[in-house]
């Protein structure tokens, strides 16, 4: 059957795989909503919309569960940068996934870094719906 992925299998990821880890890394501190990455900008505006819209309550509720939830992606980066490794048999990154990693990890920068090009293109396809 299927294998669950465990904490301790990202063990020593960054010294095995250091641009696999290191875009793991990018994507958890995304997710986090750390700024100057898109996760910062779509909570951003997420949490700026609940309260314009009066749901103070709620946005408040997601600001806490933001700052709980950089614990847990912390505690993978420790995990990858800060154990050993499990295992020291590693099968290179095909080519074209590292290209998909790297693309993904460019657009999280870029919409962190530069929001009102993508920010723009959104607010112009959405003018025809209202």
């Amino acid at each position: 059957g299927d294998r669950r992925v465990e904490l301790e299998d990202f063990s020593g990821l960054g010294k095995i795989q250091p641009l696999a880890a290191a875009a793991l890394s990018l994507f958890l501190i995304s997710l986090a909503g750390i700024p100057l990455t898109g996760g910062f900008i779509g909570k951003f505006y997420l949490f700026s919309a609940a309260v314009q819209k009066g749901y103070i309550g709620l946005a408040i509720v997601g600001v806490l569960n933001s700052v709980v939830s950089v614990y847990y992606y912390f505690r993978v980066m420790v995990f990858m940068y800060m154990k050993e490794p499990q295992e020291t048999v590693t099968e290179p990154i095909p080519a074209p996934t590292l290209a998909v990693i790297a693309i993904a990890a460019a657009s999280i920068l870029w919409l962190g870094i530069s929001p009102n090009s993508i920010l723009n293109l959104a607010t112009r396809s959405i003018l025809p719906l209202q």
